[in-house]
This record gives C-alpha cells, sequence and structure tokens, in this order.
C-alpha cells in the first residue's frame, strides 16, 4: 500500500477552481487538485459526485464556465481534446476507437500513428511504419499482451480487451494518463492484472485514477481526493483517507473498511 505524502516540486497537472454547472446545478464546483509526475492521484466518490464530468473537463471534451487546467506548466484552456493528446494528455479506454476487425498490434500501431499524423492516408501500409510498429510492440510488452499480437480484437476475452486499451494510450506516446474505471466490469483475477500493471506504469507517468474498486485504490494511490455533490470533501493519503471520520461515514462505511482491513 502506498504511504507516500504529497509529493513536492512542481506539478504535472494542476486543475485551479474547475466549475461546470447545467442551468443552476454545479457538477463539478470549484474543483482544485494537482498530481506530480509519477503519482498516482485517486479520485473517489459515490455516484453523481462529478468525476467523470471532471475527467471531461480535463480532456477538453467539456467546457468549464471557470478555473483553469495547466499541464507541464501550460495553460491548455481554448485546446481541445486532439491538441491536448497531443502534449501527452492522454485519457485511456476513449482516446481512440478499438476496431474489431484489426488485430491487437494493428491497433496499438494505429494509436502510435494517431497522435503523430494528421491525414489516414497510413491505413493501406499500417505495419509497414517501422518506428510505430516498435512503439506498438514496446507498449503490448508493457501491458502483458505477448503473444497475442496477431489475434482479431474480436477474438479475445473482455480483460485483455481492457489492457488492450491502456496498451492504445501506451503507445500514443503520453506524459500523463486519465484512467476512468479502467477495471469496471472485470473479475477479481482480471482486476489484479491490471493493478499490477499499473504498479508498474505509476514509475513512468502521472495517473489520475477515477475507481470504485476500494481494494485496487488503497494498493495504488499515493493521493486520494474524495468528491462529493461536485465539490472536494477531503483530499489525502491512503491512510488519512481511511481514517476521516465522514469519509469512512458516508462513502466507505464500515463494511468497506473491515472487508479491506
Amino acid at each position: 500500500m502506498a504511504e507516500l505524502t504529497h509529493l513536492s516540486g512542481q506539478p504535472l497537472l494542476e486543475l485551479d477552481k474547475l466549475v461546470k454547472h447545467y442551468g443552476a446545478l454545479r457538477v463539478t464546483d470549484e474543483v482544485s487538485l494537482s498530481v506530480q509526475d509519477r503519482q498516482l492521484h485517486a479520485i473517489i466518490g459515490p455516484n453523481g459526485a462529478g468525476k467523470t464530468t471532471l475527467i471531461n473537463q480535463i480532456t477538453g471534451d467539456l467546457p468549464s464556465e471557470s478555473g483553469s487546467v495547466r499541464f507541464a506548466g501550460q495553460d491548455l484552456r481554448g485546446l481541445g481534446p486532439e491538441k491536448r493528446a497531443v502534449r501527452g494528455l492522454l485519457r485511456s479506454f476513449q482516446i481512440t476507437s478499438v476496431f474489431d476487425q484489426f488485430t491487437v498490434l494493428e491497433n496499438l500501431t494505429l494509436a502510435a500513428l494517431g497522435t503523430r499524423e494528421p491525414a489516414l492516408g497510413f491505413w493501406k501500409s499500417l505495419l509497414s511504419r517501422q518506428p510505430m510498429v516498435q512503439e506498438a510492440r514496446q507498449a503490448l510488452q508493457a501491458v502483458g499482451l505477448q503473444g497475442r499480437e496477431d489475434v482479431r480484437v474480436s477474438d479475445i476475452s473482455y480483460g485483455e480487451r481492457r489492457q488492450l486499451e491502456l496498451g492504445m494510450a501506451l503507445a500514443a506516446g503520453p506524459r500523463f494518463l486519465l484512467l476512468d474505471e479502467p477495471m469496471a466490469g472485470m473479475s477479481p483475477q482480471e482486476s489484479a492484472v491490471v493493478v499490477s500493471l499499473l504498479q508498474e506504469l505509476k514509475k513512468s507517468y502521472g495517473i489520475l485514477l477515477i475507481e470504485h474498486d476500494m481494494n485496487a485504490v488503497f494498493a495504488l494511490a499515493d493521493w486520494i481526493t474524495v468528491l462529493a455533490d461536485g465539490r472536494v470533501m477531503f483530499s489525502g493519503t491512503v491512510k488519512q483517507v481511511q481514517a476521516h471520520p465522514e469519509v469512512r461515514k458516508i462513502y466507505l462505511g464500515e463494511s468497506t473498511l473491515e472487508a479491506l482491513a
């Protein structure tokens, strides 16, 4: 279990008072947080807390009414999802489509090309782009899909598909990964594989993770932010979050903590 305090130095990702509202409803309400390089920062909270809306604001899929997103010291205001991805801010599982009729390696190569070439003229000679294929093979290895490169995506398991989607984010050349419930729908065995992958990936990337699996969150997180009703309820280390009386009462519950003990 991670026991780090919040790391010092210039954050790689900074959110300052982000607001998104629909009429009178504030879905995110002045949310501020920061994530260092090579740190895994988890966001937890009940359904409707604003977690996915916040991710959409970070990626540029949703405009913010106010507040700012800074990445690697640069204000991203006015930049759409594609330009943010080119800068290395990548959302796994949604940055690009998975093509069921293509092989695992072909999908990874497409992801490697996607943030580097604006046109689609590379389709006919996809696997002839050796530098991109090499990056794709490195991503394949990083997510544990060796030996599955020539299998059509339609023929791989659900867990392998989620590994592939994570590999596609890696092939695209990220500096930072935004992961929105990467273990949703997985069996305990499949989740354990992804937890092991993320343990390795956070040694190289900043990661912002939304996840309902508290076993995974507590095993992975260096820092946790708890959202409730669109606002930051509490931020702290794993131990601090587990000990916070309001978080225990409203979100974690004694039964959850007893199961994790």
